[in-house]
């Protein structure tokens, strides 16, 4: 792998790939988030974080962390939260709003004027729950140019999964388009819509769609898109333009 902490580190990597020749063998680019942000012992160490590479943070995951309130749980951001908030802003680390409670992400989302994100969230007009963005935080983060990735755990993509029961055929790459499609549907346009996959979330092809038996797999996403009449222009933007967009944005520069 290869630390991507700068624009420039950002450019020249995509470059390289983009160059690419056959099979040549090359690192694949990293931008550094935090899951939960308890690693985070307070909110004056941020600067340290930064320095090491860390570009977002997501201030919960499962439960409570020390800073807010995350998926299965309610609450408002912490005090620590709030001063962990700021934080970010000062030091320029993004915000990323996956997996916070609905009353957690209002406040930061109100608190925090830097860029934002969900790097792995569905919709929950499409399955009900929690973990899943309301229209209305969705367009809260189209408002803020936001991206939000979609995830490929079959239970965030169909509404009747039961995890250890349903089979994955009954889920396809089809119900994953329909998240996308929603998202560019609240938005007018494909701008704010990505790949966020969580295929690393502890998982396997038990809890993936039935036709998803590899990455490799993300292609079908394609024909899937273009044949609901996106262009070639609109899938490139879902598949990585947008987040190469997103992160320019965020990312400094060596300087």
């Amino acid at each position: 792998i290869k630390m991507l902490m700068t624009q420039e580190d950002l450019q020249e990597h995509d470059s390289l790939w983009k160059s690419r020749r056959g099979d040549e063998k090359l690192p694949i680019g990293i931008i550094l988030s935090m899951e939960g942000a308890d690693p985070v012992m307070s909110p004056d160490t941020l600067v340290d974080w930064w320095d090491l590479g860390l570009r977002a943070i997501e201030p919960a995951h499962y439960g409570r962390s020390h800073y807010a309130s995350g998926t299965a749980t309610e609450g408002p951001l912490t005090a620590a939260g709030r001063e962990l908030i700021d934080e970010m802003g000062r030091v320029g680390i993004a915000l990323d709003v996956t997996h916070l409670c609905d009353e957690s992400m209002a406040e930061a989302l109100d608190r925090y004027q830097g860029p934002v994100w969900a790097s792995h969230h569905n919709c929950r007009t499409l399955v009900p729950g929690d973990r899943q963005l309301t229209d209305d935080q969705i367009r809260q983060l189209i408002a803020r140019d936001g991206v939000i990735g979609v995830a490929l755990d079959a239970w965030m993509l169909s509404p009747d999964w039961v995890k250890g029961e349903t089979d994955p055929s009954t889920v396809s790459m089809q119900d994953v388009a329909d998240h996308v499609d929603h998202v560019c549907q609240l938005a007018g346009n494909t701008r704010h819509s990505g790949i966020g996959s969580d295929l690393d979330g502890g998982y396997g092809t038990e809890q993936t769609p039935g036709d998803m038996k590899s990455i490799y797999d993300l292609l079908k996403l394609e024909d899937i898109l273009s044949s609901r009449g996106y262009s070639d222009a609109d899938i490139n933007a879902i598949f990585y333009d947008n987040w190469i967009r997103k992160m320019m944005a965020t990312l400094p520069t060596r300087d």
